[in-house]
């Protein structure tokens, strides 16, 4: 794969959005139904200021937005916008590769399931137009021009 320079590279721009552990760990608790403070600071363990900090930079971002509660309290929820549902692709394939990766085959570990099914969903994969299966040495990153 060739290298890009930092400045052309999407790789590193989404890092210096979402790649610390508590952004990435923030965005996939959404996924999960999490919304309020209190309750990713209770998930996480994260401390207050480090969490607001993330929060407020997620939304900043346009990855989430806040809401007035659904439950009609005086409270702020975070959901995900458009934007930061477009990484759900990525947090499975995180999660897909930790639990390829990450655990002995005897070891406990959640999966992602299809509710519908309730079969665990198929690998994350990049496809050709003809749907077949690309690989790593199968592509290259070429920089678009104006």
């Amino acid at each position: 794969m060739t290298t890009v320079a930092p400045e052309y590279c999407p790789v590193a721009r989404t890092l210096n959005l979402i790649g610390d552990r508590w952004s990435l760990l923030i965005i996939r608790d959404t996924f999960d139904g999490i919304c309020r403070f209190k309750d990713f600071q209770q998930n996480l363990g994260v401390a207050r200021n480090i969490l607001s900090d993330r929060l407020k930079k997620l939304t900043d971002a346009g990855i989430l937005a806040m809401k007035p509660a659904s439950d009609g309290t005086a409270y702020q929820e975070y959901v995900l916008t458009d934007k930061g549902e477009h990484l759900f692709t990525v947090i499975v394939a995180l999660r897909q590769w930790g639990e390829d990766n990450l655990f002995r085959e005897d070891e406990p570990h959640s999966v992602l399931i299809d509710k519908q099914t309730g079969k665990p969903v198929l690998p994350v994969a990049l496809l050709t137009e003809d749907g077949d299966i690309l690989s790593p040495s199968e592509t290259q990153v070429r920089k678009v021009t104006q």
